[in-house]
């Protein structure tokens, strides 16, 4: 088998997986991609399974206006190889050989008797294109009419921003080299980018590639980070030689960022999962930056963890419904219910009424999430604004996103950047 096929095998195996065994997206390609030696492949492998998400019920409507009979149960393989092959179309893949290869990979899926059904399939849609289709099907009900509840005016603009391929963003390690000069090594590689005015350490590229073909990767130059996630610094900003707990840190990027930024810093990254958290020093180790106290520890019990000494400024990078990163996580739309939201509304109200005490007097707390559902955000702050006498909200200005009376929102697409929410809040 070829390496073209293999990959497309990979990604309808994969996307098999998601759609129709219920196996979150992160799962599945972390058990395909270590797999596949070419770090083009796996980038390949990818972006299929991740467009094919993203566009899957415009692909699903196209093949079944296309096809003379509907595919089977038992089918759902070879749907999920045309969903593949549908994508590597919308990517703008050579067409040839891309058709060539994922016709190769249903005969090597055991499908040889339907090979001329996917060759016909997708040269009809390679001839003429894929029939208009309205994104918002994508969601679930129950969560498109949430998000048009909260988002009236802007509704429309973010089921299609969710749709699209996000850009690539780079954060620069400060530390080690600055921005312009890294920018200049990204063009003598070849390698086209650009800053971002509100963000300091930022550059944004428009197509993504694997991390090993990025210049000094390994050594620590630079790491993968949206713009929306590196504005928490600005957001937090503490003061040279604060105390800093970053309270659900994993992967680490963010209390990287701090550190990266100002190395008197005494930071604690804490994470409940072990392994998350063995992750985040590995992550570390690649910036070289030390001194980062990373804990595997549960933020809501701190006395199993905490020494008594106050933060001077705590980061809640909470769990949410991630409404604002569909394009990046796809199958958020597929594993989402509706009862989701109150636990994790309960999970959220429960970390800040369980930190705001470790904050010392003056200190700040910021709340971020990347949903963009008012529940779990300008009314989870003030409802705790409402019930805790000595917090204020604290101004942020209009680069944090949309003044949402408690806070800013980013929504999907603004300035590239994915959907965040996040808010200041001051110890008085």
């Amino acid at each position: 088998m070829s390496d073209g096929v293999a990959a497309r095998v990979a990604a309808a195996r994969t996307l098999d997986e998601v759609l129709h065994r219920g196996r979150s997206l992160k799962a599945a390609l972390g058990a395909t991609l270590p797999g596949i030696d070419d770090p083009r492949d796996r980038a390949l492998v990818e972006a299929m399974v991740l467009a094919a998400l993203r566009q899957r019920v415009h692909y699903n409507a196209a093949l079944d206006g296309w096809m003379p009979r509907p595919l089977g149960q038992r089918d759902g393989l070879l749907r999920a190889l045309l969903l593949a092959g549908l994508a590597q179309l919308t990517l703008g893949l050579p067409a040839h050989a891309a058709l060539a290869a994922t016709v190769d990979a249903a005969r090597a899926l055991g499908r040889a008797h339907q090979a001329g059904m996917v060759n016909a399939l997708l040269r009809r849609a390679q001839r003429e294109g894929l029939p208009p289709a309205d994104p918002a099907q994508a969601w679930p009900q129950w969560l498109a009419e949430q998000v048009r509840a909260d988002w009236p005016q802007q509704a429309d603009a973010i089921f299609e921003a969710s749709a699209q391929i996000a850009p690539m963003w780079l954060r620069v390690n400060r530390r080690w080299i600055g921005r312009d000069d890294y920018l200049a090594l990204l063009h003598e590689a070849g390698i086209e980018a650009a800053p971002a005015p509100s963000l300091a350490d930022a550059l944004r590229l428009e197509s993504a590639l694997p991390v090993q073909q990025l210049p000094g990767f390994d050594a620590g130059l630079v790491s993968v980070q949206d713009g929306a996630a590196q504005a928490m610094a600005d957001a937090l900003s503490p003061a040279a030689g604060a105390r800093v707990l970053d309270a659900c840190a994993a992967p680490g990027g963010k209390a990287a960022h701090l550190a990266e930024r100002d190395p008197s810093l005494r930071i604690t990254a804490l994470d409940v999962d072990a392994r998350r958290a063995r992750r985040m020093q590995e992550t570390f180790a690649r910036l070289r930056l030390e001194g980062i106290d990373v804990r595997a520890a549960d933020a809501l019990q701190p006395d199993g963890w905490w020494d008594g000494t106050a933060f001077d400024a705590i980061l809640i990078d909470a769990p949410c419904s991630a409404t604002g990163i569909v394009r990046r996580q796809p199958d958020v739309l597929l594993h989402r219910r509706e009862t989701d939201i109150a636990a994790l509304r309960g999970t959220q109200a429960q970390l800040l009424d369980a930190l705001w005490p470790l904050l010392a007097r003056g200190g700040a707390l910021v709340y971020a999430t990347c949903s963009i559902l008012h529940a779990e955000n300008a009314a989870q702050v003030e409802a705790f604004l409402a019930r805790t006498p000595d917090a204020t909200l604290a101004p942020l200005d209009a680069s944090f996103g949309h003044d949402t009376g408690f806070g800013r929102q980013r929504l999907p697409g603004d300035a590239g950047m994915d959907g965040f929410f996040c808010a200041r809040l001051q110890k008085s």
